[in-house]
C-alpha cells in the first residue's frame, strides 16, 4: 500500500520543459494503461496542468524501487531524454506525496497562491482515471481525501478570496461599488492579453452587456464574437460615454485617452449617475483630473497594484491555518493507510496460525491415543477460541477505535492491539 509520486511543475521545471513532459487527457489515460499494463504500478493517476505534470502510484514493490522507472517511463512517453528531466523531476513517497498533494489540492502548491482552478483540476484528473479504472483502494481514498482538504480550505480560510492580479482587483472593486455586475454594463478599450483578461472576468460575473472599443476593429470583433459583446467604433466617445456602468482601459497611448473634459460632460448626461474607471494603461489612460469629478471612482495600475501586494500579504499570513488543515488530513490517511495494512497483517497471522494449528494437531494430538473424537474436537476449539483472542478481537477494535487506528502508525499501538488482549494469569 505504498504511495509514489513523480513530477514536475514551475518551481523545478520552466516552461519549455513542462510543455514537453504536459499530458492531454487522452494521453493521461494511456499512461495510466502502459503503466499498469507493463507492471510498473498497480493504480496510478495522471495530474497535468500547465504548471505541473505528475504521475501518482501505488507500486507492485516498494515505492522507492518503482520510482527510477516512473522517471524512465516519462522520458520514453515523451521523447524527452531523462538528461534533461533529471534536474527537474521530483520524487515524493508515502507521508510526503500525500502532504503534497493535499497542498496541491489547497493551492498552497501553485504559482499564485490560493489559486481556485487547481482544485477543479484535481478533481477532473481523479474522475478520468476513475472511470477508466486505473484508481483502486488507495488512490481513490487518497484523492477524495484531497478534494476534502481542498474544499476546506476554501470554506474555512482566506486563501483564495482576495484578488491577486491588477484585472482582478479592478473587477472586484467595481462589485463592490455596484454590487452585482449582472444588471451592469463595461466598456472595454483595447484588444490586448489585460483587456481580454477583464473580459473574461466580467463574463464570469455575469455582466449585462459588454462592449469593446479598439483602434483595430478586427480584434474588437474577434474579443466581441468570443464573449458575446458589441464592438463600437474608436473614438466615438459622445455616445458611447453615456451606457457603461464601468470603463476598462488599456491602450498604449503617449496622452490619456479619457480627458477630463469628455467625461464631465458625459456625466452631466449620465444625469451624474456613478462611473468607475479602471485604468490598466502605461502611461496611463484616464487624466488625472477626472478622478476628481462627482461621483467618477478612478482606480490605476499603482492603486490596483497596491491592493493586490496587500491581498498577496493577506494570502500569507492564511498559510499557517490551511497547512494545519492539510497537516490534519495526512494524519487521518496515514491512520487509515496504517489501519488496512495492520488488519490485513492480522488476516495473514490467523491463517498462519490456523495452519500451525492444523499441524500441532496432527503431530501431538493425534498421537494422545486415549482422547475421543469428542476430546479431540474440544482440544481445536479452545485452540479456535486462543486465535480468536489473539487476533481477531484485536482486528475489531482495528476497525471501530478512531483512537487506536491514529495511535497505530507506532510501536505503541502494537502493543495495545496485543498485548493488551493476553489473558490474565
Amino acid at each position: 500500500m505504498e504511495i509514489v509520486l513523480v513530477g514536475l511543475n514551475h518551481r523545478t521545471a520552466p516552461v519549455e520543459v513542462r510543455e514537453r513532459v504536459s499530458f492531454t487527457v487522452e494521453q493521461a489515460r494511456r499512461a495510466s494503461e502502459e503503466l499498469r499494463s507493463k507492471g510498473i504500478l498497480e493504480e496510478t493517476l495522471v495530474l497535468s496542468t500547465c504548471n505541473r505534470s505528475e504521475v501518482y502510484g501505488v507500486p507492485p514493490e516498494t515505492s522507492r524501487e518503482c520510482a527510477p522507472g516512473l522517471s524512465n517511463f516519462l522520458s520514453e512517453f515523451h521523447s524527452v531524454r531523462l538528461d534533461i528531466l533529471g534536474n527537474s523531476l521530483y520524487h515524493h513517497y508515502d507521508r510526503e506525496a500525500v502532504r503534497h498533494l493535499f497542498r496541491v489540492a489547497a493551492g498552497l502548491d501553485s504559482m499564485m497562491l490560493g489559486e481556485a482552478e487547481i482544485l477543479g483540476q484535481v478533481r477532473e484528473a481523479y474522475r478520468v482515471a476513475h472511470e477508466q479504472g486505473a484508481t483502486g483502494p488507495v488512490l481513490n481514498r487518497l484523492f477524495q481525501g484531497a478534494l476534502e482538504v481542498g474544499k476546506r480550505v476554501r470554506a474555512e480560510t482566506e486563501l483564495g478570496t482576495r484578488p491577486m492580479s491588477a484585472a482582478s482587483a479592478g473587477v472586484k472593486l467595481a462589485e463592490r461599488i455596484f454590487g452585482k455586475l449582472s444588471e451592469r454594463s463595461a466598456l472595454v478599450l483595447g484588444a490586448g492579453t489585460i483587456s481580454e483578461q477583464v473580459i473574461a472576468q466580467f463574463r464570469d460575473r455575469g455582466i449585462a452587456r459588454l462592449f469593446v472599443m479598439n483602434r483595430s476593429r478586427d480584434r474588437a470583433d474577434g474579443l466581441a464574437k468570443q464573449y458575446g459583446g458589441e464592438v463600437v467604433g474608436w473614438g466615438e466617445w459622445e455616445k458611447t460615454l453615456l451606457i457603461p456602468d464601468v470603463i476598462v482601459s488599456s491602450v498604449s497611448a503617449e496622452e490619456p485617452v479619457l480627458q477630463r473634459r469628455m467625461v464631465e460632460q458625459a456625466m452631466g448626461k449620465r444625469g451624474n449617475r456613478a462611473l468607475f474607471l479602471m485604468d490598466l494603461g502605461l502611461p496611463r489612460n484616464v487624466d488625472a483630473g477626472v478622478a476628481k469629478l462627482y461621483n467618477v471612482y478612478v482606480y490605476n495600475m499603482d492603486d490596483l497594484t497596491e491592493i493586490v501586494e496587500q491581498n498577496r500579504q493577506a494570502r500569507e499570513n492564511e498559510i499557517p491555518k490551511a497547512d494545519s488543515i492539510v497537516d490534519e488530513h495526512v494524519g487521518k490517511f496515514l491512520s487509515w493507510q496504517a489501519s488496512v495494512e495492520l488488519v490485513g497483517l492480522v488476516n495473514e497471522l490467523r491463517a498462519r496460525m490456523r495452519e500451525e494449528r492444523a499441524q500441532f494437531i496432527r503431530a501431538r494430538v493425534g498421537s494422545i491415543q486415549h482422547l475421543t473424537e469428542a476430546d479431540r474436537a474440544r482440544v481445536e476449539k479452545l485452540m479456535d477460541d486462543m486465535l480468536e483472542t489473539l487476533l481477531l478481537e484485536p482486528a475489531q477494535r482495528l476497525r471501530g477505535e478512531k483512537d487506536l487506528r491514529r495511535k497505530v502508525q507506532n510501536v505503541e499501538a502494537l502493543r495495545d492491539l496485543f498485548l493488551s488482549n493476553r489473558v490474565k494469569p
